[in-house]
């Protein structure tokens, strides 16, 4: 005979990363009473976190007593009721004893490293009477001696169930149904199983349907949301679980619930915060890394998707699953620092600029807004022009200078287009160069390892044409950033997702930088900028 099937509601927990847990007192109750009401087995009410303040309009409590407490005479109807811990963030003292708790059950989630310090905390948790899940994130980071050693720990506990929780959403059917087997085959019975899944492989439900299918002997219990509502990819929706269920037997769950509370409170969060499948988690999911590696180098907007992938597999596998930003750092400059003797280009361009005054163009929109003013001094003065990493709309671009190797791959049937006409100067990490007419200089030669932003494309070509002592250097349309909701780029496409954020630190960043040049060629910014 089959064991039940159960589902667990997470909406006000795992929901909560979107949100900072903010939902509000008024929705909280709301999403509670339409669980509840849809007859849902298990409903996750949040988190119980020491480090935060009681507060009714969250979802995350210092203790026990501050999570009740919003709760506190509501109706459960036959839900089990259950609250989560981060292992290590809500020391035992601030849990009560489950008969003084509107809990039945506490899930605890842990790290591998932390698995038996925290199935140990989990026996205290037992102890007092709760119903205990013992959580394994990031089920993918165990092999199969150490998830056979997390089952003898979990076998010691015997909690209420044992959980295969995929952090990043990296499992298809064979991972899962290797650790979904191996598990069950070891678990005592009496010890229920449950899956958490992400849909960064848009998989989440069809895994979850899966393991519905395998006839097992013990609890099997899955863990979905509101609208998918969760951590990065989101987790599967609930509601296409119970429409699923009851098709298999009629009238278990009362869906309609779900849907008013999805169409009364989580719809207005997704038009705020959205969530779901996205490119970024694809690409964290398909190099089985964090989706912080993939956040660091998309904001960058300077690397094609074949770089990317390029710096990602150089991750090494004990630190995939867990972000170090120095890494990834320093695995960027390394993929960037492509070897490069640039003497002999150096020669050229120092041939070709001697003694000339040079007009660099940059993308801010002063370039627009002072077009005219630009356009005057390039004529009067017989300038020779360079612009950034983009095309102006200025009549006489002489060359194009690029550093962001994203930027040259959408700019290449443009370039063609210019013809001979325009130079193309190039740093050597950008390794697809076409151009006959090219100049290719050496990119870590020209960073600056002391800033922010290493590799300022406005930065590195100061530095290089202050080696072939130019006469002048004015610069057009590099106004800086700063706090605002309109974009400071003319395509806003090429602006840094953090740069409104860290606009003053950034502006700042690239004043130290221009000292660090100790600059020998006298320069000047022709339209307004915050780089002085």
């Amino acid at each position: 005979m089959s064991g039940k099937i159960q589902l667990l509601d997470c909406t006000l927990r795992d929901g909560g990363y979107l949100n900072d847990w903010n939902f509000g007192y008024d929705n909280i109750t709301s999403i509670f009473g339409h669980l509840a009401g849809a007859g849902i087995d298990i409903i996750e009410i949040g988190f119980l976190d020491e480090r935060r303040t009681a507060d009714a309009e969250h979802t995350i409590q210092p203790c026990g007593k501050a999570l009740d407490a919003i709760y506190k005479g509501l109706d459960k109807g036959g839900s089990m009721v259950v609250g989560m811990i981060d292992y290590g963030t809500c020391a035992i003292e601030n849990i009560q004893p489950c008969g003084q708790s509107f809990m039945d059950g506490i899930r605890v989630i842990f790290k591998k490293e932390k698995r038996r310090d925290a199935l140990n905390f989990c026996a205290q948790v037992k102890k007092l009477g709760y119903k205990v899940f013992a959580q394994a994130v990031s089920i993918t980071s165990y092999n199969d001696d150490e998830l056979e050693d997390l089952i003898g720990l979990v076998n010691e506990l015997k909690p209420y169930a044992f959980s295969l929780v995929d952090t990043y959403g990296l499992l298809h059917r064979k991972q899962l149904m290797h650790y979904f087997t191996f598990a069950n085959e070891r678990l005592k019975p009496g010890i229920g199983i449950g899956y958490h899944s992400h849909n960064n492989f848009q998989l989440g439900y069809a895994n979850c349907i899966e393991l519905i299918e395998q006839e097992i002997e013990r609890l099997l219990i899955i863990d979905g949301s509101l609208y998918g509502m969760g951590k990065s990819a989101g987790n599967t929706p609930i509601e296409l679980l119970t429409d699923y269920l009851n098709n298999r037997e009629a009238g278990r769950y009362q869906a309609y619930h779900l849907l008013e509370a999805i169409d009364v409170t989580i719809l207005d969060i997704y038009r705020e915060i959205p969530w779901g499948y996205s490119y970024k988690f694809f690409l964290s999911a398909s190099n089985d890394c964090h989706p912080n590696y993939v956040s660091y180098l998309l904001d960058k907007k300077k690397l094609p998707a074949k770089s990317i992938n390029e710096i990602l597999r150089l991750i090494p596998q004990d630190k995939k699953l867990s972000y170090d930003a120095g890494l990834i750092e320093r695995l960027y400059v390394a993929h960037q620092q492509i070897v490069c003797d640039d003497a002999e280009a150096v020669e050229n361009i120092k041939r070709l600029f001697e003694d000339k005054e040079i007009v660099l163009l940059g993308p801010g929109k002063s370039i627009e807004q002072q077009k005219e003013t630009i356009q005057k001094y390039i004529n009067d003065r017989k300038a020779v022009t360079i612009a950034i990493n983009f095309i102006p709309d200025i009549k006489k671009t002489d060359y194009i200078f690029i550093s962001n190797a994203k930027r040259y791959v959408q700019m290449t049937s443009k370039l063609k287009a210019l013809g001979a006409s325009t130079g193309i100067m190039v740093t050597s990490n950008i390794t697809n160069v076409k151009e006959e007419t090219s100049y290719v200089f050496s990119y870590g030669r020209l960073i600056d390892e002391e800033a922010f932003i290493v590799d300022n494309p406005m930065i590195m070509l100061m530095k290089l044409l202050n080696e072939i002592s130019v006469k002048k250097i004015v610069l057009a349309g590099f106004d800086g950033y700063e706090r605002s909701e309109s974009a400071n780029y003319v395509n806003p496409n090429m602006e840094h997702t953090f740069s409104k954020e860290k606009a003053e630190e950034i502006n700042a960043d690239v004043i130290k930088s221009l000292k660090r040049l100790h600059m020998r060629v006298p320069y000047e910014f022709l339209t307004k900028t915050r780089y002085i």
